[in-house]
């Protein structure tokens, strides 16, 4: 037996029996959490305790990243949709028609970040017609991360739950 082989058979390298894959599926789902419109959410918790200054700044900060986001969908949109369209697409065919569990796996991932991304471009737009500032901006960017908040746990359950069927589905039992 060669250490490649012995290697594979030790680290299963499938995508829902793999470690590293539900790290980056912690990961992602963090980050995201974290930093809603492109700003750190502890930025947001500390503007709203203190107020002055770090208020000053989260708004300043959103408001950047809300024009932004805003001439990017203005510019591109139409053809970012186009790519998500057929990206998601693509990866469904792979995953559903051709059973190729990384393609699944890529789609529980992105799948879910496409809300993610159309939530943040309402709150976005919702921020820029508003021209929020001070309490409102607080109470728009935490209202979004608690929508992605609830995005990123249905996800994450509704991946394992499938991940979970996955690899009891390919389990085989000797003598059976």
């Amino acid at each position: 037996m060669d250490w490649y082989q012995t290697i594979f058979e030790v680290i299963d390298m499938r995508s829902f029996s793999n470690l590293w894959y539900w790290i980056g599926l912690a990961v992602l789902w963090s980050s995201t959490s974290h930093w809603v419109l492109g700003v750190p959410f502890d930025m947001v918790t500390r503007a709203r305790r203190s107020g002055g200054s770090l208020n000053a700044d989260m708004e300043t900060l959103a408001h950047i990243n809300v024009k932004r986001l805003l001439y990017i969908v203005q510019t591109a949109g139409i053809w970012l949709v186009g790519f998500a369209t057929f990206v998601l697409v693509s990866l469904g065919i792979l995953s559903f028609v051709y059973d190729m569990e990384f393609a699944q796996a890529v789609l529980f991932m992105a799948a879910p970040m496409t809300l993610v991304a159309y939530v943040t471009y309402r709150t976005a737009q919702a921020i820029a017609v508003e021209d929020s500032r001070g309490a409102a901006l607080i109470k728009r960017i935490s209202r979004c991360r608690m929508i992605v908040q609830v995005i990123g746990m249905l996800a994450i359950l509704a991946t394992s739950m499938f991940g979970m069927w996955q690899n009891l589905s390919t389990l085989t039992f000797p003598g059976y």
